[in-house]
């Protein structure tokens, strides 16, 4: 009879030639629990998904909750169903005032994918921008205006009228005409490394775009629900954009996405033609449950407000050992330079015989990803941490 993991390998589309191929058996909190039995440090909380930490005991009572009254329904947008309805209404109560009209969708790909046509259908331009080494996803739409060639290279032709422009790069700025529909961005540059704004840059960036009539699109996918310290990185750089995209930690370890903007702009998705945007599981009512209990525990729990005395536990720790080339973060959103990609590879297998679970970035081989759960304590980072040291030291 084959084993598990051989039946992974064999019936499971594989996305590499090297998976990790780590058996979990249940996870809890920080923790990820092996078929073994070994426990193992999440610290990259399934790429900034899990920020309430693994089967919180409040976002899995609004499951089974949810479950028992009832699944799916209809295609999204036709029946009135509450968890939807509440958690648009709770989640629109802590945006600005112009983001105040949410459509769901499962992922954050399909999320970008929208918000592309939204743009283009209410400018009537068809010119998108993003920036060089920007991760928007790997849909078609979203592969198009990936900012990295090489992932790109054997699936052209792609979606025509896109440029790519240089984050914190001010005269890239003047590629924004009248002809652009959007520009989507990161504000925290995710896979090329955690690259923050300087300068101004999101500033100047809403200004260019007013200017020209552009929508500005946030990609909040990875920064959203207080990765960064703040409910939204937008919160922490003061530019509120046009359509905002949040998925991965929305949904409390459920399927969630959405884009977010004005009633006026989204509106225009429903007619010439209508059904403009289609999706049968968008907004799951199971998912939406799972997401209101989420973010009633990152409120209860003050889990956002603790996100930098924590990250400043790892900064601290990590930015002594000598292995260390640098750190750059923007609150638990954290890149670890360590200058070359065999040395990322030999720490991320040191650490997990080592119990801690790490990651690479997409665009920044020489750094490994700290985002653990926001829900992690602080002696869970000292401890986590300290493990951490003991593998830099082996390698």
């Amino acid at each position: 009879m084959l084993t598990l993991r051989q039946l992974f390998l064999k019936h499971v589309a594989q996305t590499s030639e090297s998976p990790l191929l780590l058996e979990i058996e249940r996870a809890e909190g920080v923790y990820l629990f092996g078929s073994d039995g070994k426990r193992y440090f999440d610290l990259i909380s399934g790429v900034s998904v899990s920020n309430v930490g693994h089967c919180h005991p409040r976002v899995v009572e609004a499951v089974n909750i949810q479950t028992s009254k009832y699944m799916h329904l209809m295609v999204y947008g036709e029946y009135i169903q509450y968890p939807q309805v509440r958690f648009a209404q709770k989640l629109t109560s802590i945006l600005p005032e112009k983001l105040n009209n949410v459509y769901f969708v499962n992922s954050g790909s399909e999320a970008v994918e929208g918000a592309l046509k939204l743009a283009k259908r209410y400018t009537g331009r068809s010119e998108l921008i993003s920036f060089v080494n920007a991760y928007h996803g790997s849909t078609h739409g979203a592969l198009s205006i990936m900012g990295n060639e090489e992932p790109k290279r054997a699936f052209r032709p792609l979606l025509p009228d896109i440029k790519q422009i240089k984050y914190n790069f001010l005269p890239d700025l003047d590629l924004i005409t009248k002809k652009t529909a959007c520009v989507i961005v990161e504000p925290v540059q995710g896979e090329a490394g955690i690259i923050l704004p300087i300068d101004g840059f999101l500033d100047k960036l809403r200004k260019k775009c007013n200017d020209t009539g552009t929508l500005l699109i946030f990609d909040e996918i990875q920064t959203g629900f207080g990765r960064t310290g703040k409910m939204f990185a937008f919160d922490k750089y003061g530019v509120i954009p046009d359509i905002l995209l949040l998925a991965k930690a929305m949904g409390g370890g459920m399927p969630l996405g959405a884009f977010i903007s004005s009633q006026e702009i989204m509106s225009s998705l429903s007619t010439n033609p209508p059904l403009g945007h289609i999706t049968t599981f968008g907004g799951h009512p199971v998912s939406c449950a799972s997401a209101i209990a989420a973010l009633d525990v990152l409120i209860d729990e003050k889990l956002i407000e603790e996100v930098d005395e924590k990250a400043k536990v790892f900064y601290d720790k990590l930015s002594k050992h000598p292995n260390v080339k640098g750190i750059r973060s923007d609150g638990l959103f954290m890149a670890i330079e360590l200058g070359s990609f065999e040395r990322i590879l030999k720490l991320i297998g040191v650490a997990l015989n080592n119990g801690v679970v790490l990651d690479w970035f997409l665009f920044c081989n020489t750094a490994f990803r700290i985002s653990p759960p926001l829900s992690i304590t602080v002696k869970e980072c000292h401890d986590a941490a300290n493990l951490l040291l003991k593998a830099l030291d082996e390698i």
